[in-house]
């Protein structure tokens, strides 16, 4: 059964004791890397600053709006939708040693500045030598902004709230440094054609992504095999918006037996991933919507040639008695290799199956402030693993990939 992420952050093992850690230690102050390659990281996180949502909300409903408050024990928590939602930081740990990465409650002078503020982003992308980034939310919205859309009684205050946090991203994230973040926005998840109005609407003010649950059926909504969200993906297609499916999206997270230890938890977090690719091709989204394109975020790539292996034995003998892919010319795993992307994070083995998977559909991402992230050392890691691939590869699939995908130039001045 799967554990919900409320869970996972609540049990012990994971930091998640709901005590605040007595000491916070920041590593000292990393040298800039070596900036080898262009990279646009395709799966980052921003921790929600406390002022972002002044000024953001309709006046009649702004005093609802979300804002940091103190507790007793010294922390900050969210208060929102009359509950203090813990965990600020969200496993926000990057400068930190990893005998401290959790989910503790924590405040935003206990993590990198990076993790909330723009310039301070901007800065260790450069140190980092990642030139642009997509950015996911934290815990107060949700991976895909079920906290914030779904948890109100009252839609308008959810709709309102999921506005302006796309107000917020697209003006000040991405706006304050032209060309370093790719507007990535929060979809409207109780009603499919509300949704795809946003979608066109974005659209046309810069949006280039959503993010959007890889199993919205695990949040109580209609699955994806139902239709129900046909208008919102056509949508989608219609505009190219890129559908990003994070791990996670779905609040809840793999597991075992209920008496696994944790590191099964962990370990088996990338396999929504897998998971994920193989519901969403066989729901016939990317049939019936030739042009739509998916972008699996932090769920790796070392299992996706071994998937596509799979798809093809299925494929010899299950038009025998199944009948999900009647009338489809292209198979499986050619519509898998048409309408999917793969993040790439620390995949070591899997480049050696880089052609398999398709070169022109990989890319790679550093997952800043994570505990699973490659910073400062995304240059180094990405120099070890892609060592002897031809440099026309190495291009693709550390920027250019991307910023084909996302419709994001990079300027020939980002071009090491």
């Amino acid at each position: 059964m799967p554990v919900t992420i409320d869970e996972l952050s609540n049990m012990e093992s994971f930091g998640g004791s709901g005590q605040r850690r007595a000491e916070v230690t920041f590593l000292p102050e990393p040298e800039p890397r070596e900036a080898r390659f262009t990279v646009i990281s395709t799966d980052d996180h921003v921790v929600e600053p406390p002022q972002m949502w002044e000024g953001r909300f309709p006046t009649r409903l702004a005093d609802q709006a979300p804002r940091v408050v103190e507790t007793d024990d010294g922390g900050e928590r969210w208060l929102w939708n009359g509950e203090l939602v813990a965990n600020v930081g969200f496993n926000a740990v990057a400068g930190r040693p990893t005998t401290e990465y959790g989910f503790e409650p924590t405040r935003f002078d206990e993590m990198r500045r990076g993790a909330w503020d723009i310039d301070a982003r901007v800065h260790d992308m450069d140190l980092n030598g990642v030139y642009a980034s997509v950015c996911f939310p934290s815990f107060l919205p949700g991976f895909v902004g079920q906290r914030i859309s779904l948890a109100p009684s009252e839609a308008d205050l959810g709709l309102a709230a999921m506005r302006a946090w796309n107000d917020w991203m697209l003006e000040e994230w991405c706006g304050t440094h032209p060309g370093r973040m790719v507007p990535l926005q929060l979809p409207w998840l109780r009603d499919p054609q509300v949704a795809a109005d946003e979608i066109r609407r974005n659209a046309a003010r810069g949006f280039k992504a959503v993010t959007f649950s890889e199993s919205p059926d695990k949040l109580g909504l209609p699955s994806i095999h139902t239709g129900y969200w046909d208008p919102f993906l056509a949508a989608c297609e219609e505009t190219e918006t890129v559908v990003c499916l994070h791990v996670g999206s779905s609040s809840t997270s793999p597991s075992t037996t209920e008496d696994a230890p944790p590191e099964t938890i962990a370990v088996l977090f990338f396999a929504y991933g897998m998971y994920a690719a193989v519901d969403w091709l066989y729901s016939r989204i990317p049939v019936r919507f030739p042009g739509i394109k998916i972008c699996m975020s932090e769920g790796g790539i070392g299992w996706v040639a071994a998937l596509m292996d799979r798809l093809d034995h299925c494929f010899e003998y299950q038009m025998g008695y199944l009948h999900t892919w009647e009338g489809v010319s292209e198979t499986p795993t050619e519509v898998l290799q048409r309408n999917f992307w793969w993040c790439a994070l620390d995949d070591a083995s899997a480049w050696a199956t880089r052609h398999r998977i398709g070169i022109d559909h990989l890319v790679v991402e550093s997952d800043y402030p994570h505990a699973d992230s490659t910073w400062p050392n995304t240059q180094a890691l990405l120099a070890r693993q892609l060592a002897g691939m031809p440099d026309d590869e190495v291009r693709a699939v550390c920027w250019a990939n991307a910023a084909e995908l996302f419709h994001h130039p990079v300027p020939a001045t980002a071009r090491p």
